[in-house]
């Protein structure tokens, strides 16, 4: 049976681990490519030549030329400008803008069948501009932003708790920024709701540092942003689509009456399978949630509206 193949786009610290994670998977042939001349090809080589001590078999290529990403069955868009600290993610908006438009342009004339993943910021304007220049059904566009605003949040609260992530179930909704909605009535502790388990003060300052949790790390590197647990979400939507495992994972779909928002990426629970975007879950949220959720889809509006204005 042929290997699936996965292209990553961008081979900065997001593309570079998301390639290797992939290629530690040992299910798909990996190609990264960027516009630098060498450095996609230095990390591939570098990812290849892991193989025999990890254990893998995967073929890994670095490239500059998007022909060498033909057929791809996913395409992870990870290229654009990182943030830098006090940059806002609308600073970042007009160059990614661009970049993100150019990439998905020849990824789409090489690989007409693939299903996007979008990780480049800001996310849920970028997957607008990959979904309109792919010209894809909406369903084999989908962003990188709720695994990973998730993955924060329940390990703020494993930590609070002194208990294993793995215990924990949580949700992130909405827009990748700093109007992101953690639901802490549906965060539980093996069943358990956390507003149970700790006082409201504690779920407030987790929720908080959640919504601040990539400015946390990017405060603390001074220079570059997250990409170990970036890359990690990332692969765990390819992982989904290409085994076809049914996942329900919050990701960033475009909504089209579901939640009563319309014709916006926001964050919601996904069924992401062979075909990419197979169910969007609605969940019954309270009114105070779903003021948040349309608060924050204002936020990915207000983005969009100034995409369009060039």
């Amino acid at each position: 049976m042929a290997k699936s193949k996965v292209t990553v786009v961008g081979a900065g610290n997001v593309g570079g681990t998301t390639a290797q994670r992939l290629a530690e998977r040992n299910y798909a042939d990996v190609v990264l490519v960027d516009i630098v001349e060498g450095l996609p090809q230095g990390k591939a080589l570098d990812i290849l030549e892991s193989g025999p001590v990890v254990g893998y078999d995967s073929n890994v290529i670095g490239t500059n030329d998007y022909a060498d990403t033909a057929g791809s069955d996913v395409v992870v868009i990870t290229s654009g400008s990182p943030r830098k600290p006090g940059m806002s993610r609308d600073d970042l908006l007009k160059t990614n803008q661009n970049i993100v438009s150019s990439v998905t342009e020849q990824v789409v004339a090489h690989s007409p069948d693939a299903i996007l993943v979008v990780v480049a910021n800001p996310l849920d304007a970028m997957c607008h501009v990959a979904l309109e220049t792919s010209g894809f059904p909406r369903e084999r566009v989908v962003g990188m932003a709720g695994i990973l605003d998730t993955a924060r949040y329940r390990t703020f609260i494993a930590r609070e708790l002194e208990v294993s992530v793995r215990d924990v179930f949580a949700l992130v909704l909405g827009g990748h920024g700093d109007t992101m909605v953690p639901l802490p009535s549906m965060a539980t502790v093996g069943g358990v709701s956390i507003t149970e388990l700790l006082p409201e003060d504690r779920v407030e300052a987790i929720v908080q540092r959640t919504r601040q949790g990539g400015a946390e790390i990017v405060g603390l590197l001074g220079t570059g942003s997250a990409f170990y647990a970036p890359s990690a979400a990332s692969v765990e939507m390819v992982d989904a689509i290409l085994l076809d495992q049914k996942r329900i994972l919050p990701c960033a779909a475009y909504l089209q009456g579901e939640y009563d928002l319309n014709d916006l990426f926001v964050g919601v629970p996904v069924k992401l399978g062979s075909a990419g975007i197979e169910a969007i879950q609605e969940l019954d949220l309270s009114e105070s949630e779903q003021a948040a959720l349309r608060e924050s889809a204002g936020d990915v509006q207000e983005l969009v509206e100034v995409l369009h204005s060039s």
